[in-house]
Order: C-alpha cells, then structure tokens, then sequence
C-alpha cells in the first residue's frame, strides 16, 4: 500500500497539471459514476489526506479517491503512450487541454458534495504531511488504547494519517522499538511520532523513501523488506512475522537485537 508521501507527491503533481483549468473529457469507468460528464467545469485543486486523494471541481464538488494497495494515478500528455496499467485497469481519467490525469486500480472512486468530505475522511488523524499535523493530538489518540501494541497503533489512521508499513517498521527500528512494545511503554511516544513526520518529509518530493541515507538500490532501508537479512548495525538476522487482526495483518519486520522485546 502507497505511503501519505506517495500519495502527497501525487496530489501535487495533479495539481500542478489540473487546477486552474477546464475539463476537457471525463471518462469514470465505475458503474455507479459511468453516466457522469464533467466537462467543462474547473478543478479548483488537489490534495491529500493521509492515504486518501481529494480532487476538488468547482466550488460544489470531491472526486474521492484511494490507492488502497496496488492502485495509481498517473500524468501524460496527450499522445503519450499509458504505461501505469492495461486499458481495463483505467478507473477514471480526467483530461483538459494539456494533460491526461488516468487512474489505475482504484477501489475507491466516489463523487461527493463537498459539503460531504468528512463522510470520507473525517474519521482520520492528524496528516503528517498536512497543514493540520498536530504532534500532542497524534501522541494522545496513539495513547488510547496504551495497551495495543505500537506496530498496530502506528498504522492505524484514525491515530494519525500518512505512515505505512515501511514507515512504521523503519522508524521502530531507529528508534530501538519492537512492534509488540505497548504503546504505555514506549519510552519517548512524541519522539517516534516526530522521527516518523521527519522520515515523510524529507521523502515526500521523491517517488521512492530512504531511510538509511543511502540511495543506492538495497541499500534504501535498514530493516523494510531484509527478513533473513543481517542487521545493518549488529549483523543480527531480521526477523519477518505478520502483525495485527486477521483481517487487517501485515508483515513486520525487526531486529531482536536492536529492537528487544518487551518485558
């Protein structure tokens, strides 16, 4: 699943391509909205929320979409040839005399009142890459439920909105936290919050994340994706196990060296 700074970068290059300009053909390709036509009206801008994408038209509506695990948009000029994905994964495109903005394997595709934007998005944390990020609102939702364990918390989005599995199992390891310490014993919460924040920022204009500093191709994380792998800082093997409910578990990965469990 895309992290908020995937979907960030995204929003700001379909700003840069979409606002301030009429539609000149809109194609959504989902039962419920196959009948729309947009053309001709203004998409007034662009943004993120968390993992969600908000493209505002007019001043009345929302075209609320989410990438969820595997979906994209992508820009082309006109003429360009589509590369993000077969014609039949195409859920939306929206056109105007310049661009093509074409979403890929979206799940989410829903055409709201903008009056309507927090039935989508209202339920979320504080963005880390928002004009809303609000560190002591994301510490005190995180501490709710002190006895979950972090790993869970840091993705849940309604604590705070933006951090994925990369993320969250990066910043753990930096900051020497196991995914199953209970949020109550971490010992500095605000500082893993804003060590997360910082790793989003400073990623946010690039379509790849580095963590370690390190570009270069396997070298990008310290621990994201090595299960089996030695650590990078103490040659231990990084352990890989799922983690959370059923139907929401993902894999984790950490160092039982750099990141004991808790006691």
């Amino acid at each position: 699943m895309p992290e908020g700074d995937t979907v960030w970068l995204a929003a700001r290059r379909m700003h840069d391509a979409l606002a301030g300009r009429a539609l000149t053909r809109t194609d959504f390709r989902v039962p419920q909205l196959a009948t729309v036509d947009l053309t001709g009206r203004t998409v007034s801008e662009v943004v993120s929320r968390g993992k969600h994408l908000l493209t505002r038209i007019g001043t009345e509506l929302t075209l609320h979409t989410h990438f969820k695990m595997d979906g994209a948009w992508h820009l082309y000029r006109h003429g360009e040839r589509w590369r993000g994905g077969a014609s039949h994964q195409v859920r939306v495109l929206l056109e105007n005399d310049e661009w093509q903005a074409v979403g890929f394997r979206l799940p989410v595709v829903e055409l709201l009142p903008r009056s309507e934007e927090a039935g989508a998005v209202g339920h979320l944390g504080p963005d880390l890459l928002g004009p809303d990020w609000d560190l002591d609102e994301a510490v005190r939702r995180l501490r709710t439920r002190s006895e979950r364990p972090v790993g869970e918390a840091l993705l849940d989005q309604r604590n705070l909105a933006g951090i994925g599995n990369l993320y969250k199992t990066e910043v753990l390891f930096l900051q020497g936290v196991s995914p199953w310490t209970p949020v109550g014993a971490v010992g500095d919460l605000p500082r893993l919050v804003s060590r997360a924040q910082l790793l989003l920022e400073r990623n946010r204009d690039e379509p790849w994340q580095v963590t370690t500093g390190d570009g270069r191709r396997g070298q990008q994380h310290w621990v994201y994706g090595r299960g089996g792998h030695p650590c990078r800082r103490c040659g231990t093997t990084i352990l890989v196990d799922e983690q959370g409910d059923p139907a929401y578990e993902r894999v984790t990965f950490w160092c039982p060296r750099c990141q004991p469990a808790p006691t």
